[in-house]
């Protein structure tokens, strides 16, 4: 049930950029450092959202990855505390005197 319900909510977000999209269709001017253009605003407006996006992506790698090698490592210390337990419970017991 709640993979259709995602896929509902897919469509409705596309249909509601695809008529956005439709709506918005004058050209407006696009100046760049080498020369100018017009576009679609919609296509103006989504290359803006992707860029966004990306660099949003971008800029949470550096914690993404610092992240991953922490887990990692702790997965290394738990094996070898598990390691040094299985280790211990086959010692045999000794009396002291």
């Amino acid at each position: 049930m709640g993979r259709f319900l995602m896929w509902i909510l897919v469509l409705l977000v596309l249909g509601a950029g695809l008529s956005f999209g439709v709506l918005n269709a004058q050209a407006v001017p696009l100046r760049y450092y080498l020369g100018s253009t017009e576009v679609p605003l919609s296509l103006a407006l989504a290359v803006a959202f992707a860029g966004g996006v990306l660099l949003g992506i971008v800029a949470c790698m550096g914690g993404m990855i610092r992240q991953r090698r922490e887990i990692a490592r702790l997965r290394k210390a738990v094996r070898v505390a598990e390691q040094e337990v299985e280790n211990l419970r086959t010692l045999p017991i000794k009396d002291v005197r």
